[in-house]
């Protein structure tokens, strides 16, 4: 019997199907054939708490830090027994495995993990799915490869689980005692993720509580010309005093130029045209649908995701959502139109749109090289019936059904001015834009653009017919939401100025995964180091003390840089992962070195930031699975989970496969 181990179930079912042989279904597996389809729901095992290593390691003491086992041990996910018991008596049963993991990092990690813990010793081939269309998969089915190509990706992947136990469980317990000492009887998670996350957010409170706003002056002109009117603003020179973005600092010599303007005639000196075109915007993956649907229908991250887990598992509406793909297999092509048709059928506003979508046209979006161990969110086909659909799930669907027709649409056309008026010697600039070709930007609500200006000839005169002086101050920047901060955590190489650390960022995605980031910034919530003021996300005075009483290394995402360059080191050029982790326990000495209760103490004296909601756990919370642990409160760790300090990380590169692009690495 060949035994084929799926990642998830809907890869499972979309495996069976492609076999030739009637599927029948089994307990825990579906049978076609000589062919057994059994899956993992996600991480089976997990890190082995530290007391699986020594009973004396369930206490939490400073003296015995850092816990560093000798020989790793998994353990099975208390909710995994049942499907674990389900592979081991297939195995038993195996002439052949097949594994059937994500075609990326984690994906090679956690189906590998089952089939050596459960001590199968026979043969693997590897199959690799990034679309879960028929002919895709039979075509897959067709070019199974040896699973030992992939060995390299395994061990990155391994060697990401247990650094992140490593940092998780020793700097969580550090923390967690001298904050005791300091007075916080709680819990003080810290992990690669979570805690620079959670920095972002302290910092940008900072700057926000820390800011002297500064006055700051404009002056508008309303000018005639031959074919129009317009408004044009003046630009000082540097006789005058600005800032360091050309703000007029003083009044003064605003308020003399008003009083000299009206009536005062002078031409264009220069006049710019260009013409733009620009493509719709990409279809979706789940970070990018959760910025947008956090902007236009005010939901939380972890609110879009579970939304989409509705419309795919229950609805069966959409494709897979924990996608960080936004590009769609080029075999989809041939059949959008009837999958769209169908999809939009029973929406108002989606058949509004499907009557504009010209099917000839061919974006961008579709493209094989693009797509990685799964495509960009997409419409199934099945037709939504809006009777069966809350209101939050009809307007996430929406989202996503428009951005897929959007690529059907022409780009938007537009043509940009820029004029430059000299009236009295002074510089007058004015821009303005002109829509050619509306294209795509009917589907979108978007912020309005600048207004065309009149028709305007290089050289022609203008006369002033109105002028004024506007006081203004600098404002300071917007605290942090659901949207702006998973966007930062999606370019956190934006925040580092290390040169060669924001191009491995780039390459790594940033901070956490699709399928983690909602969890995340969930989870800082419920531990009481962020709590949200309407829109806004804040960092409680618990968040600001730690990160305070933290080494500034920790709440930065420079380790997450570092250590991808080194995964990837394992991943592609075959590294030894050893050098990774023992480099990683002495910078874990050195950070340990830094659990201070003095600094503790002081910190939580000094900190300021916004008090959570009442909560029925102490200050600090329980830990929840992630960061730090399966139970950080009680010691135990956990790294390998995809909710949890879960990573898709470096693409398969040298090791064999041209499918998995390189993902993020996460720890919650």
């Amino acid at each position: 019997m060949r035994l084929i181990i799926a990642e998830k179930p809907s890869l499972a079912r979309a495996i069976a199907d492609a076999l030739p042989a009637a599927v029948r279904r089994e307990d825990g597996a579906l049978v076609a054939g000589d062919t057994t389809v059994t899956w993992c729901l996600g991480h089976l095992l997990e890190q082995a708490p530290p007391e699986a290593y020594d009973p004396a390691l369930k206490s939490w003491r400073l003296d015995t830090l850092p816990i560093l086992p000798e020989q790793w041990k998994l353990a099975p996910r208390p909710k995994a027994r049942g499907q674990i018991a389900v592979i081991r008596r297939l195995l038993k049963q195996a002439g052949e495995v097949v594994h059937a993991g994500d075609p990326d990092r984690e994906g090679q990690l956690l189906v590998q993990e089952v089939i050596e813990h459960l001590g199968w010793k026979g043969p693997v081939s590897r199959l690799l799915v990034s679309d879960l269309n028929a002919p895709a998969v039979k075509r897959a089915l067709s070019r199974l490869e040896d699973n030992a190509r992939y060995a390299p990706l395994y061990r990155a992947a391994q060697a990401r689980s247990r650094a992140d136990w490593l940092y998780g469980i020793n700097l969580t317990r550090a923390w967690t005692l001298v904050g005791r000492q300091a007075g916080n009887d709680g819990v003080l998670s810290v992990g690669r993720v979570q805690t620079p996350v959670l920095g972002l957010v302290v910092r940008r409170d900072a700057e926000i509580r820390d800011f002297e706003p500064r006055p700051f002056y404009v002056l508008w002109a309303d000018l005639a010309v031959s074919r129009g009117r317009l408004r044009a603003w003046w630009a000082p020179g540097e006789g005058h005093p600005l800032d360091d973005q050309g703000r007029l600092l003083e009044r003064a010599p605003a308020a003399a130029l008003a009083e000299r303007l009206p009536g005062a005639e002078g031409r264009l000196t220069k006049l710019e045209r260009r013409d733009k075109r620009q493509a719709a915007p990409l279809p979706y993956s789940l970070s990018a649908l959760q910025v947008d649907a956090a902007r236009r229908h005010g939901l939380s991250a972890k609110a879009v995701l579970d939304i989409c887990q509705r419309l795919y598992e229950r609805h069966q509406l959409i494709t897979y959502p924990r996608s960080d793909c936004r590009y769609l297999p080029e075999e989809h092509f041939a059949g959008a139109r009837r999958t769209l048709e169908d999809a939009c059928a029973g929406d108002d506003t989606l058949r509004g749109w499907l009557a504009g979508a010209d099917f000839s046209t061919r974006s961008k979006a579709w493209n094989d090289k693009q797509v990685g161990a799964h495509h960009a969110l997409a419409p199934t086909g099945k037709t939504a019936d809006p009777a069966k659909l809350s209101r939050q799930e009809a307007d996430v669907f929406r989202l996503i059904a428009r951005n897929v027709l959007a690529q059907f649409y022409p780009p938007l056309a537009t043509r940009e001015v820029k004029a430059e008026f000299t009236i009295l010697d002074e510089r007058f600039p004015a821009r303005g834009q002109e829509i050619l070709d509306p294209g795509w930007k009917p589907l979108f609500t978007t912020r309005d653009e600048a207004p065309p200006l009149p028709p305007l000839d290089e050289g022609e005169a203008c006369r002033v017919e109105d002028a004024g002086v506007e006081d203004r101050e600098t404002r300071p920047p917007e605290p942090f939401t659901d949207a702006s901060l998973i966007k930062a955590m999606m370019n956190i190489a934006r925040y580092v100025d290390d040169p060669a650390v924001r191009r491995t960022l780039r390459d790594a995605d940033g901070l956490g995964t699709e399928a983690t980031r909602a969890g995340i910034l969930e989870t800082l919530e419920t531990r009481g180091y962020l709590v949200r003021e309407g829109k806004a996300l804040r960092a409680t005075r618990l968040g600001d003390a730690l990160i305070a009483s933290l080494p500034e290394a920790v709440s930065r995402p420079e380790r997450t840089a570092l250590w991808e360059q080194r995964l990837a080191a394992i991943a592609e050029d075959g590294d030894a992962p050893a050098p990774f982790l023992n480099a990683l326990v002495s910078d874990l000495r050195e950070l340990l070195g830094c659990a201070d209760a003095g600094r503790m103490r002081q910190s939580l004296a000094n900190a300021r930031g916004a008090e959570p909601a009442a909560r029925s756990s102490k200050s600090g919370g329980k830990a929840r699975r992630g960061t730090g642990g399966r139970s950080a409160g009680k010691g135990s760790g956990k790294s390998g989970g995809r909710r949890g300090n879960a990573g898709k990380g470096t693409k398969a590169g040298k090791t064999g496969t041209s499918t998995a692009r390189r993902k993020r690495s996460t720890s919650s």
